[in-house]
């Protein structure tokens, strides 16, 4: 590995630490890892390292892992030296730079879907990638122009597991609905509706796509009315919906048994 101790913290190389924040997009794809836990599990993937900025604890902690790995540069820093290059305190020793993979085709996704449709928060893009993973969801369909699995706060919240997903970023929601739908997937809508199925009855098919809505909009009349089937989670009287990425695991558990 080569080893690089950080003696200016104002170098053009880490400046990408405190630059990529949250929502930050470059036109590399380059993203922003944080914590052992996470860069740790995104360096059992595929995903190609720039470099990691790390204490000699962590080096040394993750030793036989990072060998296995060719890492470029990796900084070595003080907890301090860290925080003064993020501009901000920090609880963990290690973080990572990175270029998010390309996405997976469409048709190369699995036969169980995840899908979105304008979800604004990147906790919950995070949470249901955990979610989806853990269940064993593989596949993770988004907009374009929402919050990436890969933005820092996602990734986090993911505990680094979008990297065990095959991510397709959409532009058109109707043009990929009939996509999916012409290779045989069933479009399931969850919505609470008049005439959506409740959760317990539902018919789940070989190849099936559960598409969340908005937070607070839910899906719109025109994208339900593409969808196959309208499906519900039975709730008490008076209580309107779950969290989306709560309402995302239940259905998948759901749909997977």
């Amino acid at each position: 590995m080569n080893f690089i101790t950080v003696e200016k913290i104002d170098v053009p190389e880490l400046q990408i630490y405190q630059q990529l924040r949250d929502q930050a997009f470059r036109a590399d794809s380059s993203f922003i890892a944080d914590s052992p836990k996470v860069v740790n599990l995104v360096l059992q993937s595929n995903v190609q390292v720039k470099s990691i900025l790390a204490t000699p604890q962590y080096y040394e902690t993750f030793k036989d892992l990072l060998e296995t790995k060719k890492i470029p540069k990796c900084y070595v820093a003080t907890k301090t030296q860290m925080e003064q290059i993020v501009g901000h305190k920090v609880h963990h020793n290690c973080m990572m730079h990175g270029i998010r993979p390309q996405d997976s085709l469409l048709q190369a996704l699995g036969d169980h879907i995840i899908m979105l449709d304008e979800i604004s928060s990147s906790e919950n893009i995070g949470s249901i990638a955990r979610s989806a993973a853990a269940l064993g969801v593989d596949s993770y369909l988004l907009p374009e122009q929402g919050p990436h699995p890969y933005n820092r706060r996602a990734l986090r919240v993911s505990m680094g597991l979008s990297s065990r997903l095959k991510i397709h970023r959409y532009d058109d929601i109707f043009a990929t609905i009939t996509q999916l739908q012409t290779d045989g997937y069933k479009i399931f809508a969850a919505e609470v509706t008049e005439s959506a199925t409740p959760l317990n009855q539902v018919k789940v098919p070989e190849k099936w796509v559960l598409l969340m809505g908005h937070e607070g909009k839910g899906l719109s009349a025109e994208v339900l009315e593409a969808c196959d089937e309208a499906v519900v989670i039975e709730m008490q009287a008076n209580i309107k919906s779950f969290n989306v990425a709560v309402a995302a695991s239940i259905m998948m558990y759901r749909f997977l048994h």
